[in-house]
């Protein structure tokens, strides 16, 4: 199954929580300090919500996740075939998740990946740079 992913910055992890969970009538299926997910079987959705005081309500990026490791290649040819730039992660650790990805950037400079998680992690990751990306190399 695959399903679109909203990852959305808010000032308060605690306040977006409890409004999403009522919101969506789901509570969220991972919880870290600064970070939740949210897996919603109807409509089919991954809301993640990143704890960034002061950039609340603001978008951080969008994605589709997918079953495989095998699809995510298979975006990155689709993609390279078509001209679009990409920028891949293959084995990275994100958002307390090791997944392998690929990004491209849309037409208003939204940051888009489409990515599978292989595991569980424990760490958020590498630590972000500043902008709108939670987890990319570049």
């Amino acid at each position: 199954m695959s399903r679109v992913q909203l990852a959305l910055n808010v000032d308060d992890i605690d306040s977006a929580v409890a409004f999403y969970t009522t919101l969506l009538g789901v509570e969220p299926a991972k919880r870290k300090p600064g970070y939740a997910n949210f897996a919603v079987a109807d409509p089919p959705l991954k809301l993640v919500l990143l704890e960034n005081p002061g950039q609340g309500g603001s978008l951080n990026h969008l994605g589709v996740e997918v079953e495989s490791s095998e699809t995510v290649h298979a975006e990155i040819a689709r993609f390279t075939g078509a001209g679009l730039f990409t920028d891949e992660e293959i084995g990275t650790t994100c958002c307390f998740a090791t997944q392998d990805k690929v990004w491209v950037t849309g037409p208003g400079g939204e940051r888009w990946e489409v990515y599978t998680v292989l595991a569980d992690s424990e760490t958020f990751g590498p630590t972000p740079e500043p902008g709108p990306v939670c987890c990319t190399s570049s």
